[in-house]
């Protein structure tokens, strides 16, 4: 065998390795770091101290791509002292008008709203809705800044008569593409109705 071979045998041995250690190691660690992120805001915005501002019925209005219109709206705000930029909120709800004219409301019990970023993060029952689809989970972020939203844990989606169960379902909106996984070895549960 060439040494050339034997360089690429290995190359693609030590890459198939990387994706194996980085599928079952370092993506749980990454999403459980997440978790643990998201009930770190939570406990934030449940500790009253004087390092913060409290607002009741507050509403953000905004653009992202520079001609998309959208709102941000909450029972309760809360702006740390330490970092201005980011709003904690309560009874979260954004309304979303998308290119192709159709509505994205999304709601839940807590948040948070980055007014620089325009990033959104959603936490505890989370729905999603337009005309025609509806989607329930635990967590939903929603990036302006990376043009893209995750809704992971516990996701349920319903369209036309169709339901889809997954851990997560990651869309990009520049490349309009989804991608639905599980967490565990569990396969994607999907029920489509053809009427």
């Amino acid at each position: 065998m060439t040494l050339n071979r034997k360089i690429i045998q290995l190359t693609l041995i030590s890459v198939g390795i990387l994706l194996i250690l980085s599928t079952y190691y370092f993506y749980p660690k990454i999403t459980e770091r997440g978790i643990l992120e998201q009930s770190k805001k939570k406990e934030v915005f449940e500790t009253d101290d004087e390092s913060s501002n409290l607002f009741e019925n507050v509403k953000y209005n905004g653009f992202y791509d520079v001609d998309t219109p959208f709102t941000v709206e909450a029972k309760k705000a809360k702006i740390l002292k330490d970092d201005a930029d980011v709003v904690l909120l309560t009874n979260m709800k954004v309304v979303l008008e998308m290119n192709d004219g159709t509505y994205w409301t999304i709601i839940s019990d807590t948040g948070s709203y980055n007014k620089i970023t325009y990033d959104c993060f959603f936490i505890d029952n989370v729905k999603a809705s337009n005309n025609k689809t509806s989607i329930y989970s635990d967590n939903l972020d929603l990036l302006a800044s990376k043009d893209f939203a995750s809704v992971y844990n516990n996701v349920y989606l319903v369209s036309d008569g169709s339901n889809l169960k997954a851990d997560k379902i990651d869309y990009d909106f520049t490349k309009k593409l989804y991608k639905v996984s599980m967490f565990r070895d569990d396969k994607v549960k999907v029920k489509l109705i053809n009427e």
